[in-house]
């Protein structure tokens, strides 16, 4: 009984990694033609566009997978200015600045553009 059972459990997992073996080449093939799908020369052009194009918060990351910090210019300010002038709420100022939610307040503060709190 115990051997039957070892034995389809072995069947299994032969199976099972056969699949993953298939999956894994199936997947390599449709990732090899994609630059060529979307009518990219190179595999490089076709990454950069993907970093380019990516969604997420906009800041940038640095090799070993942490956030770098977001230097805050002259130029950063005054897009700040202009968006909340225009309307814009903080989040969607820091997502189109690419810096954070909490910086965005520190500029309007520094700039005069928030009000004083109640005491």
């Amino acid at each position: 009984m115990v051997t039957t059972k070892t034995k389809e459990l072995e069947a299994a997992r032969a199976k099972f990694a056969k699949l993953e073996q298939e999956v894994a080449a199936e997947r390599a093939n449709e990732l090899s033609a994609l630059p060529a799908k979307y009518g990219f020369d190179s595999v490089a052009a076709f990454i950069k566009a993907l970093k380019g194009n990516a969604g997420g918060s906009g800041r940038k990351v640095s090799p070993t997978g942490r956030r770098t910090r977001a230097v805050i210019t002259a130029d950063t300010k005054s897009k700040v200015k202009s968006l909340t002038v225009a309307g814009k709420t903080g989040a969607e100022i820091a997502k189109a600045v690419g810096i954070s939610v909490p910086s965005v307040q520190n500029i309007k503060k520094e700039l005069g553009l928030t009000k004083a709190r109640k005491k």
